[in-house]
C-alpha cells in the first residue's frame, strides 16, 4: 500500500511535516463530545412499562457508540501520523490563515438569529441570519442580498409551515397570515 496520505501536494514523495493536525484533532474530539452527549441524553429517557427488551434508549445509545468509537479511532489515527491527503480538486492555497473576522461575523449573526426567533418569529430571524451571512461573506450589492434573504425566509415559512405544518413561530408581522402559520 502506498503511503500517499502523508505526502506533501504534488507527489515528490518527501514527507508532509510532521506537526500536530490540531483542526483534525478538535474535530475528533467533537465527534467523541457529542457521541459522549448522546449518552447521557439517552440515559435520560424514560422506558415505560410496556417497552420490552428493545426499548427507546437502545438506538441512542447505538449512535453514541458509534461516534465515540470512529471518534476515538480518528484521534489514535490522527496521534501516529496519519493524517487526510488534501484534496487536489479544491482551489485553496493551504498558507492562507484562518479570516477570524469573518467567522466572528458568521457566530455573531447566528447569535442574533437564534436570539430573535422568540420576539420577532423565524422569517424575520432567518431574514437577518441569510443577509448577515451573505454579507459576512461579501456579497454586494447589500440591497440585493437585503431582498434575497426576505424572499428566501418567506418561502421557507411558506413551505415548512404552511404546507408541512411545521411549528415555526410566524412572528407579529404575518400573525394571521394563514399560509405562515403551522
Amino acid at each position: 500500500m502506498s503511503s500517499s496520505i502523508n505526502e506533501a501536494p504534488g507527489g515528490s514523495g518527501t514527507k508532509a511535516a510532521t506537526a500536530r493536525p490540531l483542526g483534525e484533532l478538535i474535530f475528533a474530539g467533537m465527534i467523541v463530545g457529542v457521541g459522549v452527549v448522546g449518552f447521557i441524553a439517552g440515559a435520560q429517557i424514560p422506558i415505560p412499562p410496556s417497552a420490552g427488551v428493545v426499548g427507546p434508549r437502545v438506538f441512542p445509545f447505538i449512535v453514541s457508540g458509534i461516534m465515540v468509537a470512529i471518534g476515538i479511532g480518528l484521534v489514535i489515527q490522527l496521534l501516529r501520523g496519519h493524517t487526510g491527503a488534501a484534496e487536489e480538486g479544491e482551489d485553496i492555497d493551504p498558507n492562507v490563515k484562518t479570516d477570524w473576522l469573518t467567522v466572528g461575523k458568521l457566530v455573531g449573526f447566528l447569535a442574533i438569529h437564534i436570539a430573535l426567533i422568540v420576539p420577532l418569529g423565524w422569517p424575520v430571524a432567518a431574514a437577518v441570519l441569510f443577509f448577515g451571512a451573505a454579507w459576512s461573506l461579501g456579497a454586494k450589492p447589500w440591497w440585493r442580498n437585503a431582498v434575497i434573504a426576505v424572499v428566501l425566509a418567506l418561502i421557507l415559512q411558506f413551505v415548512f409551515a404552511g404546507l408541512l405544518g411545521v411549528s415555526l413561530p410566524a412572528g407579529f408581522l404575518l400573525e394571521g397570515v394563514e399560509i405562515f402559520n403551522g
